[in-house]
C-alpha cells in the first residue's frame, strides 16, 4: 500500500466518522423530541426524504424544487455500489452525512440536543451496534460497503436501540411509580383526572384557579401526561396536606390511561373532547375514543363535555354503569354546567340557573370552563366560592392570547393549539378582530392526523382565505395542502423565525397577525 492510498484511506475513514456523529445527533435529538418512541424514526424519516412542494413563489429556491439533496445523492450512492465504485460510495455517502436532511440541524432552533441518562444509553448502544457492523465488514471483499452503509441507516440503528432498551427503561422508571404509589397512599388527595384529545390542560388550569383559594389544592405541571411526567409530578409535587391532585392524562394508544389509573386512580375524571389529535398513532377516531374511555373505570364521578357528539353518548352508559354523571358545555342547554357568551361577557350556568358571569376573556374557551367549574362543584366547592373565583380564571399561554406589539400589529398567539377545532376557533378570532389593516395568519399547518392531515389543511387554509386574510406557510410538512387550499398567492418561509422576520418587516399599526401552532423543528 502506498503513503498516498494510506492517506486517503485514513481521510475517507475520517469522512465517514463525522458524516456518521452528524446523522447521529441529528436523529438523536428527533427520537428524544419524540419522547423515545422507537417507531417515530420511519416517521420522520419519511417526512424528511419526501420531496418537497411549494407554491411557484418559492420555486426558485433550490430546496423548494421537486427532489431534495437526499434523493439525488441516494441515486448516485446506489449506482456506485451497483458499479463497483468504492470511493466515489464513500464520498457520496459523507457528503450525505454531513449535508441531509438539509433543514434538520445539529442544535436546533426549538429544543438543543439534552444527554440524559436515557439518550447517552440509547447512543451507546446504537454506536456499539454500529461498530459490530462495520467489524463484520472489514473481513470482506468490499470493506468499505458496510461502513458506508452504516452511515446511511442511522435512523434504523437508533430505532433498533431503542426499541431493545424499552423493557430496561420501563423496569428503570418502575421504581419512581413505586415512589409516587407510595406518596399517593401516604398524603390519600382526592384524585381529578382529566384527559381529552384536546382542552386537557387549559382545564387543568381552569380548575385550579377556581379550586385557588382552598389550601392543599396541587395540580400536575405544564404536560406531564404520561406515565414517566405523572410519577415525577407526584414524587416532586405531592406534599403533605395536599387535598386535590388535578393529574392530566395523555395518551399515544389504548392502555395507556389504563395503565395511569392503575395507580394513579381518578375519584373524579373529566373528558374534555374526542377529537383527530395523535391520529397517524392511533388510527382512527373510535381506538381514540376507546382510549379516552379508559379514565372513566376507576371514577365515581366523571364530567363529560356534552357539546361533542362522541362524548354525548357516553352518559346513559356511564350512568348504566353507576357512575355520577355531570355535563358540561356551552352550545346545549341539557349540560347541567354550561357557560355561554352574551353582551361581551361569559355567563355561568348551573342547573339551568345562571349564578355568575365575567369578561368575555379573548383565548377562553367555553366547554373547558364548563368542565373546570363543574368539577369544581363536584369536589366540593359551593356555587358561591365558585362565581367569587371566576375571575381567576385567565387563558392559558400561547392558547389564542391578544396582544398589541410594540409595532402597533395586533397579534394572536395560538402557536400550542393544533387540533381543527382550536383553528376554527382560532381564524374566526382573527376574523372578528376590530383592526382597520390587513390581517394574515402564519402557520405550518396541523400534523399527526393521519390520513384526514392533507383534507383537514386544506379546509384551514379555506377558511383563511374565506375570512379575507392572507396565508404565511412555514415548513414543507403542510405546504401543498395548505397553498392548495388557499388558491391563491401564499408567502412561504423554511423556519417560523424567517416568517416573523416578515411579519415584523411587513405588518404596520392597524393589521392583525394570527401565529397559528408551531412545529418543533425535527419537522421539515
Amino acid at each position: 500500500m502506498t503513503a498516498a492510498k494510506a492517506a486517503l484511506d485514513v481521510l475517507l475513514a475520517l469522512g465517514l466518522v463525522a458524516a456518521y456523529a452528524f446523522q447521529m445527533l441529528r436523529w438523536l435529538r428527533v427520537l428524544q423530541r419524540e419522547h423515545y418512541e422507537a417507531m417515530s424514526m420511519y416517521r420522520f424519516l419519511w417526512r424528511w426524504s419526501n420531496p418537497p412542494t411549494g407554491s411557484a413563489r418559492t420555486a426558485k429556491r433550490w430546496r423548494h424544487r421537486l427532489i431534495t439533496l437526499i434523493d439525488v445523492l441516494a441515486v448516485v450512492f446506489v449506482v456506485t455500489l451497483a458499479l463497483d465504485a468504492d470511493l466515489w460510495a464513500v464520498v457520496v455517502t459523507v457528503l450525505f452525512g454531513l449535508f441531509t436532511p438539509q433543514g434538520l440541524s445539529l442544535k436546533g432552533r426549538t429544543s438543543t440536543l439534552d444527554w440524559t441518562r436515557r439518550l447517552k444509553t440509547i447512543a451507546v448502544v446504537a454506536v456499539t451496534l454500529s461498530v459490530l457492523i462495520v467489524a463484520a465488514g472489514l473481513v470482506s471483499a468490499r470493506p468499505w460497503i458496510l461502513g458506508v452503509l452504516v452511515v446511511w441507516l442511522v435512523p434504523v440503528v437508533v430505532s433498533v436501540a431503542a426499541l431493545v432498551l424499552t423493557p430496561y427503561e420501563r423496569r428503570l422508571a418502575g421504581k419512581y411509580v413505586d415512589q409516587a404509589v407510595a406518596r399517593l397512599e401516604r398524603v390519600r388527595p382526592l384524585i381529578v383526572g382529566i384527559t381529552g384529545s384536546y382542552g386537557k390542560t387549559s382545564t387543568k388550569h381552569h380548575l385550579a384557579a377556581l379550586l385557588g383559594g382552598r389550601d392543599g389544592v396541587v395540580s400536575s405541571p405544564r404536560s406531564f401526561n404520561n406515565r414517566a411526567g405523572l410519577s415525577r409530578a407526584i414524587n416532586e409535587n405531592l406534599a403533605d396536606g395536599t387535598k386535590v391532585f388535578i393529574a392530566e392524562m395523555g395518551t399515544y394508544g389504548p392502555g395507556e390511561i389504563a395503565e395511569l389509573c392503575s395507580w394513579c386512580p381518578p375519584e373524579l375524571a373529566v373528558v374534555t373532547a374526542i377529537g383527530p389529535v395523535h391520529l397517524e398513532r392511533m388510527r382512527s377516531l373510535d381506538v381514540i375514543e376507546r382510549a379516552k374511555y379508559e379514565i372513566t373505570a376507576p371514577a365515581r364521578v366523571v364530567v363529560l363535555n356534552v357539546d361533542d357528539a362522541r362524548l354525548a353518548c357516553w352518559v346513559d352508559r356511564l350512568e348504566e354503569r353507576g357512575k355520577r354523571v355531570r355535563t358540561a358545555g356551552s352550545s346545549t342547554n341539557s349540560a347541567s354546567v354550561r357557560v355561554y357568551d352574551q353582551d361581551a361577557r361569559w355567563h355561568v350556568s348551573v342547573e339551568g340557573e345562571d349564578v355568575g358571569s365575567l369578561e368575555l376573556v379573548t383565548g377562553l374557551q367555553a366547554t373547558n370552563l364548563a368542565c373546570a367549574v363543574a368539577a369544581a362543584l363536584e369536589v366540593g366547592a359551593s356555587v358561591q366560592e365558585v362565581v367569587a373565583r371566576l375571575d381567576f380564571v385567565v387563558p392559558v399561554a400561547n392558547r389564542a392570547n391578544v396582544a398589541q406589539a410594540p409595532s402597533g400589529v395586533m397579534v394572536i398567539d395560538d402557536t400550542f393549539n393544533a387540533n381543527p377545532a382550536s383553528a376554527r376557533a382560532a381564524i374566526s378570532m382573527l376574523a372578528k378582530l376590530r383592526v382597520p389593516g390587513r390581517k394574515f395568519v402564519v402557520t405550518p399547518g396541523l400534523i399527526e392526523l393521519g390520513a384526514t392531515q392533507f383534507e383537514e389543511n386544506f379546509a384551514v387554509a379555506t377558511e383563511v382565505r374565506s375570512v379575507g386574510a392572507g396565508l404565511v406557510v412555514v415548513g414543507r410538512t403542510n405546504a401543498r395542502a395548505l397553498s392548495r387550499g388557499y388558491a391563491g398567492p401564499v408567502e412561504r418561509f423554511d423556519t417560523r423565525d424567517q416568517a416573523v422576520a416578515w411579519v415584523r418587516s411587513s405588518l404596520v399599526r392597524g393589521d392583525g397577525v394570527l401565529y397559528l401552532n408551531d412545529l418543533p423543528d425535527h419537522y421539515p
